[in-house]
């Protein structure tokens, strides 16, 4: 008889409990479990699911499971789902009371029996016959994470120029500020080995969209093993993704990982993954960089730092007026900045000379305040009061002096004792 049952959760990530229907539970652990994060899919959800099944159980080699985790759908999303549960072998479904694909993915991932999980899109843009290429290095031991890739040179994509432009941008700004290796965060095409998550999850700490990016850097910075499978990719017209506020929580996710990263926190203990063939090293304190590796670096954090100041500006112009914005944005750059430019930049660490290397950055921290207020106070005088106009003039300006700080850092805030 079908039946529903409550498995509670680590309340820290996931406060109410994960909801699971699954009628065809007595059947063997599977290889692989593939979720299917949904939330108001009632409408093409049971095509997308016998599709999928179908291939699977024609073309898949190892055994598997689908797990739709339907995360707060206010439609009948629910209901279809458990629908295909109890009419298909091999599929399952679970609820879960709050929004979030990266929250869907937690609960199904930390809870999986399998030694691999897996989640693709429900609108099954990338074709299926990646999938087993996808697993194939993880069922054998050779990776620890594989994603699908559209930006490969033998990746078939076909979507729109603007998506096109905020992919490759936003995967520009992680090889610049993160140094990732990997060559597409954002596709919704990605499977890991579960005893490799289970470490990784309790640091992950998004829950929506930037779960995924998050959880790549995490693994790269760790030393696991990152395969990538180039996909054929067909954009989804009917998307629900809020481009912008999408690309707002992608930001701030980034400079919280150029924030944890600074601050030596986004590494596991050492010997943590010894048991996945993976061997975690040992933080050392870095040597000097060459003087182009900390330019190209200073240059990668000030392109995200000029991002989020843009955006924050923007965000703030109309209810604080273009002065207090930029003070605020500029405050909020600057302390983060500071940070990354310490650790990513010149290589130090630990907290030796710390509050010496922060008293002499507030000082530096003068020259883009004076060099903005002089701007604005400028720009009001000549009668330019649009927005972006002021924004631009702001960038090229602080262009400049971004150069003199990066000397003063160098010779000064940052310079080593001999």
């Amino acid at each position: 008889m079908a039946h529903a049952i409550a498995v509670p959760l680590d309340p820290s990530t996931q406060p109410e409990p994960l909801l699971v229907y699954d009628p065809h539970g007595d059947r063997p652990t599977s290889t692989v479990e593939i979720v299917i994060p949904v939330y108001n899919e009632a409408e093409g959800l049971e095509d997308s699911i016998r599709t999928l099944h179908a291939y699977l159980t024609q073309h898949f080699p190892l055994s598997w499971t689908i797990t739709i985790a339907d995360n707060a759908s206010t439609d009948r999303t629910w209901p279809i789902a458990c629908r295909m549960a109890l009419i298909f072998g091999g599929v399952r479904a679970v609820h879960l009371a709050e929004k979030g694909r990266g929250r869907a993915l937690r609960a199904v991932w930390s809870t999986s029996t399998s030694p691999v999980v897996a989640y693709m899109d429900v609108d099954l843009s990338t074709d299926l016959a990646a999938l087993l290429p996808l697993v194939a290095p993880l069922v054998s031991g050779h990776s620890d994470v594989a994603i699908g890739t559209r930006l490969a040179a033998t990746a078939r994509v076909a979507r729109g120029p603007k998506r096109e432009a905020i992919s490759r941008t936003y995967n520009l700004l992680l090889r610049a500020t993160l140094h990732a290796g990997f060559s597409d965060a954002q596709c919704g095409f990605k499977a890991v080995r579960t005893d490799a998550v289970r470490q990784l999850l309790p640091m992950v700490v998004d829950q929506g969209w930037f779960f995924d990016t998050e959880l790549l850097v995490l693994a790269e910075h760790n030393g696991l093993r990152i395969h990538e499978v180039p996909v054929d990719w067909i954009d989804d017209p009917d998307s629900r993704v809020n481009v912008v506020s999408t690309a707002r929580g992608d930001l701030a996710g980034m400079w919280r990982m150029i924030r944890r990263v600074a601050r030596n926190e986004a590494a596991l203990p050492t010997g943590d993954l010894v048991e996945h063939g993976v061997v975690v090293p040992a933080v050392n304190m870095p040597g000097q960089r060459p003087f182009v590796e900390q330019l190209v670096r200073f240059g990668s954090i000030g392109l995200v730092s000029s991002a989020v100041f843009a955006l924050g500006f923007v965000l703030l112009a109309g209810p604080l007026g273009h002065m207090a914005a930029a003070i605020v944005a500029l405050a909020v750059c600057s302390i983060a900045n500071h940070a990354a430019n310490r650790r990513l930049t010149f290589a130090l660490v630990g907290p030796a000379r710390r509050l010496r290397h922060f008293a002499r950055g507030l000082t530096v921290a003068v020259l883009p305040f004076a060099a903005t207020i002089a701007t604005l106070s400028l720009l009001a005088a000549l009668g330019a009061t649009r927005t972006l106009t002021v924004l631009a003039t702001l960038t090229v300006v602080n262009i400049g002096v971004g150069l003199v700080r990066f000397g003063l850092m160098q010779r000064w805030v940052f310079r080593r004792q001999p």
